[in-house]
């Protein structure tokens, strides 16, 4: 197996940046193959009492690319497409994600995704991961570019587990990590750093 087949595992030997970036990049990926294909009934599979749906987390991670990379890193305001269509409330992208097609939320992420690249790839070149942040504590201690990709990972942790289950649940789809050779079918997403 070679590298193209699985370009979203991180290097077995590298350098932090590759380690963090390959960590997150191989997270959205199995993201990704959890959420990938599936039409609108797939999307909103839901699991016990949980409200999560895959069209949910696919929502909610881009927005939370967004956020992490515009206004935590810079302070910029989150802008488009967020600006135009955020109404303000607690857990809107979860629910909202139900009034959208999957065309549209594969769309949200994999711009969010590209987005986010691009301006973590422009902070690592200005500063690299110890780069301070716009964001700050309550003392005014400003996080570093390390935290913000760390959160990332944990956030795409945290939710790759929700998506696991609710994967299995539309059609039994189960694994750690996508099958060497995998492509997205709905997801212009780059796959691997």
């Amino acid at each position: 197996m070679t590298n193209s087949d699985t370009p979203w595992e991180p290097p077995l030997a590298g350098t932090e940046v590759e380690h963090l970036v390959g960590a997150l990049d191989r997270l959205r990926t199995t993201f990704l193959w959890k959420a990938d294909g599936l039409d609108a009934a797939g999307l909103q599979t839901r699991v016990g009492a949980s409200s999560l749906t895959l069209g949910g987390l696919l929502k909610h991670l881009a927005v939370v690319e967004d956020y992490t990379f515009t206004v935590k890193l810079s302070g910029e305001p989150i802008g488009a497409p967020w600006d135009a269509i955020h109404d303000g409330s607690d857990n809107w992208e979860f629910v909202s994600a139900a009034d959208d097609t999957p065309e549209q939320l594969y769309a949200l992420w994999d711009g969010a995704v590209e987005r986010s690249r691009a301006r973590l790839g422009a902070a690592l070149a200005d500063g690299g991961l110890d780069r301070f942040a716009h964001v700050s504590s309550s003392d005014g201690e400003h996080a570093s570019v390390r935290r913000l990709v760390c959160d990332l990972i944990e956030e795409y942790g945290r939710h790759t587990g929700h998506a696991d289950l609710l994967r299995e649940a539309v059609d039994g789809r189960v694994g750690e990590d996508p099958p060497a050779g995998w492509r997205p079918s709905m997801s212009r997403a780059r796959l691997g750093s």
